[in-house]
This record gives structure tokens, C-alpha cells and sequence, in this order.
């Protein structure tokens, strides 16, 4: 993978402040989620962390395969990222609440996702190819 293009995807995403995960059940059954950081790793893998919704979790437990959309409305240009999920991580844990106050659809863990980048395309709401860039 280019780590050239992957530096300006997250480039992207540290200036728009966010990027968008789709995922899909078993059954085809899409979900969008957004995630605040993305990031390279030096094997050229990205990493997407958030405190990510039971929806996002569950798909991906059944169905590796996911898009992340990273897109600047301001200029209408970005990136459609393909891959899939290589590792889950837990890297923070919500403390200080009682019982009482968690609310079981509310996340509790922050997690940093491992994705391996199959395919790059341009992203804009204008018109476009979907051939990888």
C-alpha cells in the first residue's frame, strides 16, 4: 500500500475531525458510525479508534469486511477506503459510574481498530469514478 496516500488519509481525518465506518451484519444489513482518529502504522495497516457503538462491534464480529469515508465538504474530496478488520483492541476503560448510571447501550470501552486497506478510491459528491485511485 502507497504510505504516501495513507499519510494524506490521515492528514484528511486530523483536519475533518472525523471519519465514517460502514459495516454490515451477516445479512447484509448496513450501519454507519463515525470514529475520531485514524492513523498509519508503520506496516502500513490503519488503526481507527473511538468508543465504537454495539452495532459497528457485533457486525464486525460476524462480517471482517467494512469502508471508511473520509471527506472534506468544504473542497468535496476525500477517500473510500475498502479493507478488513485484522485485530480489535481494548485500549481504555469508562470508570466512575455506578450501576445505576451505565446504560447498557452506551459504550464502555474505547477501542482501536486494525484494518487491513484492500482498495483506495476517490470519494466527492459530485460525480465520479469508483476505480481505485
Amino acid at each position: 500500500m502507497n504510505s504516501a496516500k495513507l499519510r494524506e488519509m490521515e492528514q484528511l481525518a486530523a483536519k475533518v475531525g472525523h471519519v465514517f465506518i460502514a459495516t454490515a451484519d451477516s445479512n447484509g444489513q448496513p450501519h454507519i458510525a463515525a470514529a475520531g482518529k485514524l492513523a498509519q502504522t508503520p506496516e502500513k495497516h490503519l488503526m481507527l479508534t473511538e468508543w465504537f457503538c454495539p452495532g459497528t462491534l457485533a457486525n464486525l464480529q460476524m462480517n471482517s469486511h467494512l469502508s471508511i469515508v473520509i471527506w472534506d465538504p468544504d473542497v468535496d474530496s476525500g477517500y473510500q477506503i475498502i479493507g478488513e478488520l485484522e485485530a480489535i483492541k481494548d485500549i481504555g476503560i469508562l470508570d466512575g459510574f455506578s450501576k445505576s448510571q451505565v446504560r447498557p447501550s452506551i459504550p464502555q470501552v474505547e477501542r482501536q481498530l486494525l484494518l487491513h486497506v484492500d482498495k483506495i478510491l476517490g470519494f466527492k459528491r459530485s460525480p465520479h469514478s469508483d476505480l481505485e485511485e
